[in-house]
């Protein structure tokens, strides 16, 4: 690690021996020094709407559980959204939810291209690298994006504790539903919840999974369910035995990319 205060992604347990490689995309409410508060107050500032709270904990955790390596970024996603495409219109929001973000209103391009640089490249390149790695050694990998959301967004109310999104490859996700299920017969799960692929929310499971070949899952929890270390260690356990499970299932091991993208 170069110690940089701008540094845009950390990999932790990179020489893991685990066949999983977990991307925590927005894992940091931090904001770099050039951008001060953005205009934000502090409320705003640890609201879900400058990350995923409880993501990056749930991800450590089972990054030791799994002994997988973990990609994560380090800045707030109202810097720049590493999970959107360059040409979505929230790549950098300008409000989220009802929160408005001042500073990033009127952006020149000379800014914009500064932060994809800066932020959002070398966050993908980090993930690019580990699968181009882990490739070229002929390791299986499956990829395992680690996700947040909040109970209640625009006044409706979310159910589910947990949601699994797939991208171009359903098999590996409906495994891990399955597995889940088989350990949590009560357990309201979303599929393709509180978002989908038609969401535009996938564009990291999609450019490292879907494009290399790879089984993969979008994992979503809700953060009240993650708001104490024994609850983030329960969620950690529960999916490290469902991806386990998942993994041994003859039907997600196949090559993926050829399944239809439902929902």
């Amino acid at each position: 690690m170069d110690g940089s205060a701008d540094k845009a992604v950390e990999v932790v347990n990179t020489h893991a021996a685990s066949p999983f490689l977990l991307v925590c995309d927005h894992a940091s409410n931090r904001f770099p020094e050039r951008y001060g508060n953005l205009g934000l107050g502090e409320a705003e500032r640890i609201s879900h709407a400058a990350w995923d709270p409880g993501a990056l904990a749930v991800s450590l955790a089972l990054s030791g559980l799994l002994d997988a390596t973990l990609v994560h970024s380090t800045i707030s996603r109202l810097i720049i959204d590493c999970n959107r495409a360059l040409d979505a219109p929230d790549l950098i929001c300008t409000q989220s939810e009802t929160v408005q973000i001042p500073a990033n209103a009127n952006l020149d391009d000379t800014e914009r291209s500064f932060r994809i640089a800066a932020y959002y490249q070398p966050f993908h390149d980090a993930v690019a690298a580990v699968v181009g790695r882990r490739k070229a050694q002929g390791r299986e990998t499956i990829l395992v994006c680690l996700h947040s959301f909040t109970p209640v967004y625009f006044g409706v109310s979310r159910p589910w504790p947990i949601g699994l999104i797939h991208g171009h490859d359903a098999r590996f996700a409906a495994a891990v539903a399955d597995a889940l299920k088989a350990r949590m017969s009560d357990l309201e799960l979303g599929w393709n919840q509180p978002y989908s692929a038609a969401d535009g929310v996938t564009l990291t499971l999609e450019r490292h999974g879907d494009a290399n070949g790879l089984a993969s899952v979008m994992i979503e929890l809700r953060n009240d369910e993650l708001r104490t270390p024994a609850a983030v260690s329960a969620w950690a356990e529960r999916l490290a035995s469902a991806l386990i499970a998942a993994r041994e299932s003859v039907d997600a091991r196949e090559p993926a990319g050829l399944a239809t993208r439902e929902g």
